[in-house]
């Protein structure tokens, strides 16, 4: 095959690229007489805030809220300083401050005052959850309400969803007994989703990790008449030790066993992308990565490969603890760590974060502007 010819009319071999030039340190602009002064771009605020390439807002944040049927005033969360189980109208009030500080939405996790092993307590039309719903759109209709869609909170058993000796009328005999079934736990989120749906939630968020949830979650909500609302998916989210705290706060630890067989292995982040395409084809509107700060190359990952849909990553209770005690006891600036690595979450491509933070993040961001 004939070489093509690359050359000018008059012969000369063409120049590069300017991106090749560039790399080859042949830049395409005159080399400034003195050194170069990359400083001059943060020599005031003024400056620094006028380049800044990453801008936090509150309209990125989405606040978490945990809300425990018949609890008549707050009860803090030891692991987590400035957490509380709230009752439902105290939720409500946490809501209306939220969304005045410009948080443009809240994520509710219940707690009921009873659990079962088939944990039916979660699509009750008075659940504590729905309660939190009603009493949150009561007071601040235009906050956009997120609900967690799983079984955790609510079975005596803390798994996300039906085990194995609880199948009725008979157990599967080659699976064990603690194994959380795939297809009969599907039937009770399409449950959950469609009674948050009927209280007013805007946006349901399953997050137990089980296969096919957003295809049979979005086919429940559209054949109950509620098509308009969106499936916030835990898309990927690892089996992760950084859910500590929550889980005394969400009173939703397993009593036995663990979520391996269903939560993502921390050491992947290829597998990721094959749960979010899953989840994509599914009918996602959301994608979300949890935990955030240990999992930004995921984040990134994400953000190349679905630039078309939001990406929310989720900040989670052990990433918010650890900077909570190392600001108690003098060890790290609290605020300013919680600022920095809030930024570099979005950095990495997340449209949307929740975070624990997020008034406190707020509250900063509206002094600073």
């Amino acid at each position: 095959m004939k070489a093509r010819n690359t050359s000018d009319a008059a012969g000369n071999e063409p120049r590069p690229r300017t991106d090749e030039r560039l790399r080859a340190g042949d830049s395409p602009l005159p080399r400034p007489a003195g050194p170069e002064r990359p400083r001059r771009l943060r020599r005031s605020i003024g400056v620094r805030r006028m380049v800044r390439e990453t801008r936090l807002a509150a309209a990125d944040l989405i606040y978490p809220l945990f809300v425990e049927e018949n609890r008549s005033e707050p009860y803090p969360i030891a692991s987590m300083p400035g957490v509380a189980r709230l009752s439902v109208g105290d939720a409500a009030a946490e809501a209306e401050r939220a969304c005045a500080l410009g948080i443009p939405a809240v994520l509710l996790f219940g707690i009921p005052r009873t659990k079962d092993p088939g944990g039916y307590g979660s699509y009750a039309p008075n659940g504590v959850v729905q309660q939190a719903i009603a009493a949150i759109k009561d007071r601040v209709p235009d906050l956009i309400v997120i609900t967690d869609v799983c079984l955790c909170e609510y079975t005596d058993h803390g798994h996300c969803g039906v085990l194995n000796r609880h199948k009725q009328p008979q157990p599967y005999a080659a699976l064990p007994a603690e194994y959380v079934l795939n297809d009969e736990t599907l039937a009770v989120l399409q449950r959950i989703a469609v009674s948050h749906a009927v209280a007013g939630a805007d946006i349901v968020a399953p997050s137990g990790m089980i296969d096919g949830m957003i295809a049979a979650i979005r086919s429940a909500l559209d054949e109950a008449g509620f098509a308009d609302r969106s499936i916030m998916s835990y898309a990927v989210k690892y089996a992760s030790a950084f859910y500590g705290p929550f889980r005394e706060a969400a009173d939703g630890a397993p009593q036995f066993g663990d979520r391996h067989t269903h939560q993502m292995d921390p050491a992947n982040a290829r597998e990721a992308l094959r749960e979010a395409v899953l989840d994509c084809r599914e009918g996602a509107d959301f994608l979300m990565v949890k935990p955030a700060l240990a999992y930004l190359d995921v984040i990134y990952r994400l953000r190349q490969q679905y630039p078309e849909l939001p990406l929310v990553a989720y900040n989670v209770s052990g990433e918010y603890s650890m900077v909570q005690a190392a600001g108690e006891c003098g060890r790290l600036d609290a605020a300013a760590i919680q600022w920095e690595i809030t930024t570099a979450i979005k950095r990495a491509g997340a449209d949307l974060i929740i975070s624990y933070a997020a008034p406190a993040l707020a509250h900063s961001i509206a002094n600073q502007d």
